[in-house]
């Protein structure tokens, strides 16, 4: 990972100008889940550290302007750059930050460039899906997924697609290894929302559902509750909830098991990137390791 953080550190100088840089400097790392996919599947590669550099950009790049639509003030605990800096250098960094890693991503071979700027805009896609989907109480799973997928899941898939192009590697059971890994991880990431609280995820609990976000224990929820909880939980939905309202939500997710509901899907998709890729140890481990986060 350190020739991953030399390379990006190079990026950033590389655009010469220091507000940049400043900038760039508050950003938390993060876990660098694209970057490590990438180095772990074509680690023979001379190109690889640059590829996931060029990626790690790319993801930072859309967080900030995650932040700026969501109207986030934290991000992993610290001040978001908008909260800091304003929601119109937020948009510019992350302007500069893609334009950076579409300048540098031209030196690969065509099918690597393609696979990675096509996930930018499915990426893209995603988020405004999220914002339009935020304006209503949505209780249909597929239709979440499909979003969860285009938002999350595909720049983890062109990760994993794109280093198996680096390495010689099967191109297919990589990218469904990178597909269901990147929707197992954000279902997890939207339990914790749940069942985490405030110090630990950095941002307020149950920020999801204020944000307008009806996530798979919310759409399980309202599946089971009768015509008035029904009634209910919609009039709660993209407000700020009060300490009675939130137990509510989650007395009634305890009683009817929809966190458990979710957790099976997520282990389901786990265990077929797991299956796709039983003969990788380390690859094994990463979904491992993402899927027993405490919930």
């Amino acid at each position: 990972m350190q020739r991953v953080e030399s390379e990006i550190a190079r990026l950033i100088k590389e655009i010469n100008y220091d507000e940049v840089s400043r900038l760039f400097g508050m950003l938390s790392g993060g876990k660098r889940l694209r970057a490590k996919l990438i180095l772990k599947i074509a680690s023979s590669s001379e190109k690889a550290p640059l590829l996931a550099a060029i990626v790690e950009l790319i993801h930072g790049a859309s967080l900030l302007h995650d932040d700026v639509i969501d109207e986030a003030t934290l991000r992993r605990g610290v001040a978001s750059v908008n909260a800091t800096d304003g929601s119109k250098t937020a948009v510019m960094l992350g302007d500069i930050l893609y334009s950076k890693a579409f300048t540098e991503l031209v030196a690969f071979e065509r099918d690597i460039a393609r696979i990675i700027a096509s996930s930018v805009t499915a990426l893209s896609k995603g988020e405004m899906m999220d914002v339009k989907m935020a304006g209503e109480f949505n209780a249909n799973e597929e239709k979440y997924l499909d979003m969860l997928y285009l938002k999350t899941a595909t720049l983890i898939e062109a990760s994993a697609e794109a280093a198996a192009i680096l390495a010689g590697k099967d191109v297919s059971s990589h990218a469904l290894y990178g597909r269901n890994l990147g929707l197992s991880f954000q279902i997890i990431d939207d339990i914790l929302d749940i069942t985490s609280d405030a110090q630990t995820l950095g941002k307020p609990s149950m920020n999801d559902f204020v944000e307008g976000k009806c996530t798979l224990p919310y759409i399980y929820l309202y599946r089971v509750l009768n015509d008035d909880e029904k009634k209910k939980l919609v009039s709660l939905h993209a407000k700020v909830l009060d300490e009675q309202d939130a137990l509510w939500i989650r007395k009634k997710m305890q009683e009817h098991k929809t966190i458990e509901k979710s957790f099976e899907l997520a282990e389901k998709l786990s265990n077929e990137a797991m299956n796709a890729m039983k003969d990788d140890v380390e690859l094994v481990n990463i979904l491992q390791t993402m899927i027993k986060r405490s919930y």
